[in-house]
């Protein structure tokens, strides 16, 4: 499958992923044939990048490290408590638990790939499929830095639950006089208050906009007093708000990186940029770029420890016929990406 804009979509090709409502259920299931009504309303709810299946790139997987059934279960899980918390209602921590054992057990069972986050996301599943990818980057993280399961369990409840604070009334965004009424500190209470969980969860909440060089909110801490687990949940945080394609369209994953590392030791901790630069795929796989040779061509495979030397297939016209070659970046070392097709 190749992934491509959403304005280059024609009626009468067929879907390559399933896009999720936000209480994540299908809203068009992959290999769906598109028709003129369901780009129009896939554009209307703010899609602008699809998967699409392609008969030269039939066999490129997305290598998802988590399986279709854990990301229902998870929005859906999410959606109820995000909706109990709007009416003030309680809501059930063991349900969140069980969402994130979920995840950890897929992340442990495909730890070896690299992240590339390939959900659709529509203005109705965007804070579920963004809550996810936090915690699926999070949680890798802290796997590389040795953390043990408990650890983990408790790195990725709050990363999961990160921006909590934005749901219901009262939250503002923007620094005022009252910065008990940020999402962070809201997120910290409600947290706090769910003696079930760790009081960490609540800290990851509460730090997660707190900056290396203490200009962030809401207290302004520095350095070593912000919280690990807050400093990994930052991270993920920042790449995935950078590649959101329904922020101003978002920037493309290599560029993403490359504005990541310029925050290195000033918003950003520097450690835990370095283990995110060896869990994140660079250049998804589906992704049409062109090589320094001039050729175009569709990443189809990734190199663990290599993510910007990808596996790229080119087709080359050669005595009128059409042959198809694969490119391999970590071999063939004087090629490189030039640009990514958008």
């Amino acid at each position: 499958m190749k992934y491509v804009s959403i304005d280059s979509v024609e009626p009468g090709q067929f879907l390559g992923k399933t896009i999720y409502s936000g209480g994540g259920t299908p809203l068009l299931s992959a290999g769906v044939q598109l028709t003129v009504y369901m780009i129009n309303t896939l554009n209307r709810i703010g899609v602008t990048m699809l998967y699409i299946q392609d008969a030269a790139y039939n066999d490129v997987d997305t290598e998802d490290m988590l399986s279709d059934a854990t990301k229902q279960a998870v929005m859906r899980e999410m959606n109820d408590a995000f909706e109990a918390i709007r009416s003030g209602k309680e809501w059930s921590t063991r349900n969140i638990g069980v969402s994130v054992s979920r995840i950890l057990e897929d992340v442990m069972s495909n730890k070896e790939l690299l992240v590339q986050l390939t959900d659709i996301r529509t203005a109705d599943n965007a804070q579920y499929v963004h809550a996810m990818n936090v915690c699926l980057i999070s949680t890798l993280i802290g796997i590389n830095m040795g953390m043990n399961y408990m650890q983990l369990k408790d790195l990725s409840i709050g990363a999961l639950l990160h921006d909590v604070g934005k749901t219901g009334q009262a939250a503002v965004e923007e620094p005022s006089k009252d910065l008990k009424r940020h999402h962070t500190w809201r997120g910290y209470e409600i947290l706090k208050a769910k003696r079930e969980f760790s009081l960490l969860t609540a800290h990851i909440a509460l730090q997660h906009h707190e900056r290396i060089d203490g200009a962030g909110l809401p207290r302004g801490l520095t350095g070593e007093t912000i919280h690990m687990f807050a400093k990994i949940v930052a991270v993920a945080n920042m790449y995935d708000n950078l590649i959101n394609p329904l922020n101003d369209k978002g920037l493309l994953p290599h560029d993403a990186c490359e504005k990541l590392m310029a925050m290195s030791g000033q918003e950003l901790d520097h450690e835990t940029l370095v283990e995110f630069t060896r869990i994140i795929s660079v250049y998804p796989n589906g992704t049409a770029v062109r090589l320094s040779t001039k050729e175009t061509g569709v990443v189809v495979r990734q190199h663990r420890g290599l993510p910007g030397r990808p596996v790229v297939r080119v087709a080359r016209t050669s005595d009128n016929e059409l042959e198809i070659t694969e490119v391999d970046l970590a071999k063939q070392t004087t090629v490189f990406i030039e640009a990514v097709m958008a």
